[in-house]
């Protein structure tokens, strides 16, 4: 096999070489496809050019004008061994002599091809060339690098043997330093007050514990106290709650604390029973030195006196005024009223009953009675101030008094 270039980049291949080394094609198949084309064309010149032992052959069939070949031209030519022209019949067995020398050529470069095609493997692309590290840059001339600092590791120091150990982690350190050397807390023993803190954190963490450290994990608390604070954080909500809902009811007690008072009057006026010539109509005439009495001795329990509105009246307040007159001079005159318990009707037919407590004096009595919609309110005797059997109980004066209509509220 002779040498051949690479017909795709023309680098020179060495004898018995299948493939490119610079670029991977293949070699064999085409040197053998050139070599099995050249022994053909060979072949055929030969046929038709011929021999001496074909010109002779040739010769036999009939008369050839050629000269022997091989035979140098200073050589007188032979009229008898002239060859004649070869007849279509005589080529034509020339070229089949011929034609076994190129079936080998043929059947070699098939053969080539499939070798080619079996060793035929994927090549990766070349791999980019490796970065060249950048030069140092240079640095200005004179101007001196700072030396590395030495970093030491945490551990025990060399000269502090008998020196004070640390409070954190137990290492000893030097008398004179003020922060250990293994893990920088502050070497002080004493503890600095720490600032107050204010009432609302105080409020939330009254156990006003450490803050945790990084990394641990503080223990679950639960003791009484903190029980405790979550009580008293669901008495708060529940306070709250009752505070909202009672927000329209304290609304309009503010509203009657400080709304301007105005006197209301009774349509009518009733008692269970009443003393000669003292009715019921006397403790609502606007006079103090009137009075009605039960005309009963003691205390008279059990008997009331009633006042009713035609129409739905609020009333705020009311003052009584006990005994048979206002006066401080007729107080041993009657017994005074000591206990009431007060009956309130309203509109819509409910009730509502307390009692209320007077003292034992002269003059009127405020006392607060805050009801809506009255149509109707009865005091009835508890107990008396003073009762004697020679005295019954005697009620000088009951005034109501309601909202102004031209009140601030």
């Amino acid at each position: 096999m002779s040498t051949l270039n690479c017909a795709d980049c023309g680098t020179r291949a060495e004898p018995g070489q299948s493939f490119c080394e610079a670029c991977g094609a293949v070699l064999s198949w085409r040197e053998e496809r050139d070599t099995g084309a050249r022994a053909a064309e060979a072949a055929g010149g030969a046929a038709m050019l011929g021999t001496e032992d074909t010109t002779s052959r040739v010769a036999r069939g009939g008369t050839a004008t050629a000269s022997r070949l091989g035979k140098g031209g200073d050589e007188a030519e032979d009229p008898d061994l002239t060859p004649t022209p070869a007849t279509g019949t005589d080529v034509s067995a020339a070229v089949e002599a011929a034609a076994p020398a190129r079936e080998p050529a043929e059947e070699s470069a098939e053969e080539s091809a499939r070798r080619a095609r079996e060793l035929l493997v994927p090549v990766a692309d070349p791999a980019a060339p490796a970065e060249v590290p950048a030069a140092v840059a240079p640095t200005l001339p004179g101007r001196p690098a700072a030396a590395r600092q030495q970093v030491r590791g945490p551990g025990r120091e060399t000269d502090a043997e008998g020196g004070v150990p640390c409070r954190w982690c137990g290492i000893h350190n030097r008398p004179d330093r003020h922060y250990c050397a293994r893990c920088a807390m502050p070497m002080v023993t004493e503890q600095r007050d720490d600032e107050r803190l204010p009432w609302w954190r105080r409020l939330l963490d009254p156990s006003n514990r450490e803050t945790p450290w990084a990394g641990d994990r503080p223990r679950l608390n639960r003791s009484f106290g903190h029980i405790m604070k979550w009580v008293a954080v669901g008495l708060v909500a529940v306070l709250a709650i009752f505070l909202i809902v009672r927000i329209p009811d304290g609304i309009q007690a503010t509203r009657d604390h400080f709304a301007k008072r105005a006197p209301v009057y009774p349509d009518s006026v009733d008692a269970s029973r009443s003393f000669q010539e003292h009715g019921p109509e006397l403790a609502f005439d606007t006079r103090s030195n009137t009075w009605w009495g039960p005309g009963v001795s003691h205390a008279g329990e059990g008997e009331w006196i009633e006042a009713r509105f035609t129409n739905p009246t609020d009333l705020l307040d009311m003052v009584i005024t006990p005994g048979v007159s206002a006066r401080a001079a007729d107080l041993n005159e009657s017994a005074l009223p000591r206990v009431l318990e007060v009956t309130v009707t309203r509109a819509n037919g409910s009730e509502a009953t307390h009692e209320v407590t007077l003292d034992q004096g002269a003059g009127g009595q405020l006392r607060k009675l805050r009801a809506k919609e009255v149509v109707q309110i009865r005091f009835t005797l508890v107990s008396a101030h003073g009762m004697s059997d020679e005295k019954q109980v005697a009620i000088a004066e009951i005034e109501f008094f309601g909202r102004s209509a031209d009140g601030l509220f």
